[in-house]
């Protein structure tokens, strides 16, 4: 698909060279529209500032919400007619939509398919425009032009009108957008003749769930360009047409205008998780005398200051079009909740502030998906570059603890919504101290993390975990099958018993290292016993992972390709290699000729299959397959080859998926029709093009960098502590994917490994690159597995 992306991007092109720098934009390299199929509802928000608030994005199904509460909802590029325009778009979080139209009045959205009777528009992708920062599209069923951009806390929306005497623009805020399943109540209402006012209550699915007692909380302020000629008000049950104020479930007004050709409108929109007062200052403080375009420019230079903290250089465009698309989706992934005053939204709808704070990691309060997986992309991205969003992160956690006492795996506004049903954050916190990234109380973290592995007593459901007990009895989660239930976890064990024992045994092993840092060694010998769950189900008979019954048997009519049983989101084949914390042991126990052939042959397989689910449009499409791209717990095996002795399997595979996996596709973009969870993807493909990646998630006491194969003739980044590293390919090409030589700082590299403080001095990394592997490079030392 061709889209023009020549709008802002000269512009700041113009910006940097004024400052002396001569620097290309990466904004012409990031298409927002890659992936869109089946994409969830977080995924396409091009009208947003890095982690913004304020999130805008088209809706072709917006409304239609989904029966469990997580699938592919929003904008789908096979679907054409667009029903809204939409402010919050975060996991669980949605609403606030608006519509142009002109006409007849309409005041609901309508159907996909079947007749139009509702005010949604069709359009044509090639009067489309997505970048980062600014979207637009003509409504064909209208002549209308929209545009969307944002601050962090402030939606930016403006219509070009033709000529009519009934146009309207539909605030259309009392009913379901997205994930965020039903509303409760709805409130809007103008407060003078060219401001408005309101709030959305919701009760998603997974708050229902994991969080019952709470509640979403959505509040705005917003400004017009024009004062409308009249105002209707409406809800799911009446139209009531010169009334201002429109109340309850389904609730909204119509702005009725009589406009001349190509007359703009404009309409600003303030933002809050905690009140309408809140909403206002936001909007004064961001957006106060901000117009559209100073509002898109200022939006597009921080992107392109954000995505240029990684620069690369080469001549395959589609390459980097895959990285900068990644880091793009890595760094919108997950939304800020607090206000510029520091409050934020705290459970049940009431609100916190956060606590005063100086310096450059300076928190905020963040939304975000669970972070299931996220060790093995986000978080090291964060780790490299990023460590102010990293920092974020952990202050958020840390304040749940203090406010509830335990850990949110997923979160909307402080509602737990784990979704997986475990809980790594600990490991993701232990992460982050072991990185240096320590801009919060570091007793009170240890204390929380210690709480997740081993503390099950009034555990909620939120908080995940609810099996600890038995873990912790057992070494191993036994396995629970209860004919009816397919999701079955309490103190005795699980269904999920196989993924949850090896789960667990990571966690506890990231926490036994920062007890070691810490100087806590009675903490660290007891949970590094935890960390060896995983041996009690590798069965030694078919050197698989085998989900195991209380009295110690291993489970019958056992099929290693069958998912959901004993895995969650995966199967045994799949699974036997989650033993990141102990690479070294697992080749062992698997015997290291049989570890090669075994995981040589499963990528030989996989390719067939795009590392995915082949060409199935299905966020599941992978999980009986041998390998699965597409989902977290496969992301670490390619690299699992530098720990077995042959590097140049690891340098192979990992840029082969790079290669296959993803694409520059709507259809084809992370798979096809695979689940994007908030960047996690895009984060796997940019810290894999270049070449650094660590399976154990930095949570070794001193964490470790891998190396594999660089995609790239050279990357600068700019590290997370000011300095500089670059990373520079020789004799770089397709078919030169292969390692031959290494040197960091003009001495030679020996190993396929690193520490990663010693890489974070900054510095040049070259790579001598070939067709052939060097099966003698990179095996002297093998990474450390230490226990």
């Amino acid at each position: 698909m061709k889209i023009s992306f020549r709008s802002g991007f000269a512009l700041i092109a113009v910006s940097l060279a004024s400052c002396g720098v001569q620097r290309e934009s990466v904004l012409k390299y990031v298409d927002p529209n890659i992936g869109t199929a089946h994409s969830r509802w977080f995924f396409y928000t091009p009208a947003a500032v890095p982690y913004g608030m304020a999130k805008l994005a088209p809706s072709t199904n917006g409304h239609y919400g989904n029966p469990s509460g997580w699938e592919a909802v929003g904008y789908d590029t096979r679907q054409n007619s667009i029903e809204g325009f939409v402010h919050f778009h975060e996991w669980q979080v949605g609403g606030v939509s608006y519509m142009p139209t002109n006409g007849e009045l309409k005041v609901k959205p309508g159907d996909l398919d079947g007749p139009a009777f509702g005010y949604r528009s069709k359009f044509d992708r090639k009067n489309e425009v997505a970048e980062p920062g600014y979207y637009k599209v003509l409504l064909d069923d209208y002549g209308i032009t929209a545009e969307l951009t944002a601050t962090k806390r402030v939606g930016f929306q403006r219509y070009t009108f033709p000529k009519n005497g009934q146009s309207h623009i539909i605030l259309d805020i009392g009913n379901k957008q997205g994930e965020s399943s039903d509303v409760t109540d709805a409130g809007i209402k103008m407060i003078d003749d060219t401001h408005f006012e309101g709030f959305v209550f919701t009760y998603p699915k997974y708050v229902k769930i994991y969080d019952p007692e709470g509640k979403v909380a959505m509040f705005f302020y917003g400004e017009l360009s024009k004062k409308p000629l009249n105002v209707t008000a409406f809800n799911k049950d009446s139209i009531n047409p010169n009334k201002a104020e429109g109340k309850g479930v389904g609730a909204g007004l119509a702005l009725n205008y009589e406009t001349t050709e190509s007359e703009t409108i404009e309409v600003k929109t303030g933002l809050s998780y905690t009140s309408v007062a809140n909403a206002k200052a936001n909007f004064m403080a961001e957006a106060t005398g901000l117009s559209f375009d100073k509002a898109k420019a200022n939006a597009q230079q921080t992107w392109q200051q954000q995505l240029g903290k990684i620069v690369v250089e080469g001549t395959n465009v589609p390459d980097k079009t895959k990285f900068y698309t990644g880091l793009f989706h890595a760094l919108l992934g997950r939304g800020i909740a607090s206000d510029v005053n520091g409050d934020y939204p705290k459970h049940g709808g009431a609100t916190g502030r956060l606590p005063e704070q100086s310096g450059d990691l300076k928190a905020e309060f963040i939304n975000t998906d669970a972070i299931w997986g996220g060790y093995w992309n986000i978080t090291q991205l964060w780790a490299l570059s990023y460590p102010k969003w990293y920092g974020s992160f952990v202050n958020t956690q840390l304040q749940l603890y203090k406010d509830r006492g335990w850990f949110g795996d997923g979160i909307a506004n402080s509602e737990y919504i784990s979704g997986v049903g475990t809980n790594f954050v600990g490991l993701a916190i232990v992460g982050a101290y072991n990185s240096g990234i320590r801009n919060y109380d570091v007793t009170l973290a240890y204390d929380a993390v210690k709480a997740n592995d081993l503390n099950y007593k009034n555990r909620i459901v939120g908080a995940g975990k609810l099996d600890t007990k038995a873990f912790l009895a057992h070494g191993y989660v036994p396995h629970l099958e209860q004919t009816g239930r397919d999701f079955v976890t309490d103190s005795k064990g699980s269904n999920f018993s196989g993924s949850h024992t090896l789960e667990y045994s990571f966690s506890a092993f990231a926490t036994a290292q920062m007890a070691k840092s810490m100087g806590k060694t009675a903490d660290y010998q007891q949970l590094i016993k935890y960390s060896n769950g995983w041996r009690q189900l590798l069965n030694p008979k078919n050197k698989l992972m085998q989900p195991k019954r209380l009295n110690g048997s291993f489970v019958d009519k056992f099929d290693p390709y069958q998912p959901w049983r004993g895995f969650q989101e995966g199967n045994a084949v799949q699974y036997t290699f989650y033993v990141p914390q102990n690479p070294a042991g697992l080749v062992d126990a698997i015997g290291k000729d049989n570890f090669n052939k075994r995981l040589d042959s499963i990528f030989t397989v996989s390719e067939k299959l795009a590392f995915g689910g082949g060409k199935t449009i299905d966020a599941f499409a992978g999980i009986n397959s041998i390998y699965n791209h597409g989902n977290q717990p496969n992301l670490h095996i390619s690299w699992l080859f530098n720990f077995s002795g042959k590097p140049w399997l690891t340098q192979k595979w990992t840029r082969l998926i790079g290669q296959e996996f993803y694409g520059i596709e709507p259809i084809h973009g992370y798979g096809y029709g695979q689940d994007e969870d908030q960047g996690q993807l895009g984060s796997w493909y940019v810290m894999n093009a270049l070449g650094l990646f660590d399976v154990k998630g930095l949570t070794d006491a001193r964490p470790i960098i891998e190396l594999g194969s660089p995609l790239f003739d050279k990357a600068t980044i700019t590290l997370g502590n000011g300095k500089t590293l670059s990373v520079e390919t020789k004799n770089n090409s397709a078919q030169n994917v292969y390692v031959q030589t290494a040197e960091f700082n003009g001495k030679p590299l020996n190993n396929c490994w690193l520490y990663r403080d010693e890489l974070m001095q900054g510095g040049k990394l070259v790579f001598m690159m070939g067709s052939q592997p060097n099966t003698n490079w990179g095996i002297a030392v093998p990474p450390p597995s230490e226990q």
